[in-house]
């Protein structure tokens, strides 16, 4: 990749400013009108076989860049790196929360995606007075709060958050990949690749994939000849 000069470098961190200012809009209204501490709430893994679904509360204080937030997905994985390590360099205030398979299981996505979310909020090391939420919010929420239908692209609180949470769980999956090898869990991510299609097919699901998917409608899960379809039975 072509090194930018000084000057592209400047033209670029001037765009920069004028595009994270427009995505703190939502934040910048809500401080006017009195709150202070404005979390921002996104989730990672909804769509995986495997795998916890991830979510992320981020604070960020006003006056504070970082080049290139934005939306997790409009990023290379190279991009969320540097981003997520800018966050925790300038220390940004944020909470992390799980949903385990089994109460993806047991809740439906939608409910154990509600479920990590809240648990992140409550992971925050401060108290927000407000919440963005990506998405629709939802019934019972306590705090004073809002959905923002693609917020991730919209706040820069949401973008964060949105980071926080993928980065954590990629690097979450890549970990799994170690104690569940032959999946391809390191590159897919517990996605529906063809590859992980392949594994699911020759070795049969792991702990980690989720059975309220349907994975037998979906392909047939007789394991490689020879081989139980006990791969593991429990995450170390």
């Amino acid at each position: 990749m072509k090194k930018k000069t000084q000057q592209e470098e400047g033209s670029f961190l001037e765009e920069e400013k004028k595009r994270l200012l427009a995505m703190s809009r939502l934040e910048a209204e809500l401080r006017a009108g009195g709150y202070r501490l404005i979390a921002g709430v996104d989730e990672a893994g909804r769509g995986p076989l495997a795998g916890p679904v991830v979510a992320a509360a981020a604070v960020i204080p006003p006056g504070i860049f970082i080049p290139y937030l934005n939306d997790s997905k409009k990023l290379t994985a190279s991009q969320r790196s540097s981003v997520y390590q800018k966050i925790l360099a300038l220390k940004i205030p944020y909470g992390i929360g799980q949903a385990s398979v089994g109460e993806i299981d047991r809740l439906n996505i939608l409910g154990a995606s509600r479920l990590a979310m809240m648990r992140a909020v409550r992971n925050l090391p401060v108290q927000p007075d407000f919440l963005l939420i990506d998405g629709y919010a939802w019934p019972g929420i306590e705090l004073p709060h809002r959905g923002v239908i693609g917020g991730d692209g919209l706040s820069v609180s949401i973008a964060a958050a949105s980071i926080l949470a993928k980065v954590t769980r990629d690097q979450l999956m890549i970990e799994l990949d170690r104690a569940f090898p032959g999946y391809g869990f390191a590159k897919h991510k517990g996605y529906p690749t063809a590859e992980h299609y392949a594994a699911l097919a020759r070795f049969g699901p792991t702990p980690l994939h989720r059975r309220s998917f349907n994975l037998h409608l979906q392909l047939p899960l007789e394991p490689e000849a020879g081989r139980s379809l006990e791969v593991k039975d429990r995450i170390p």
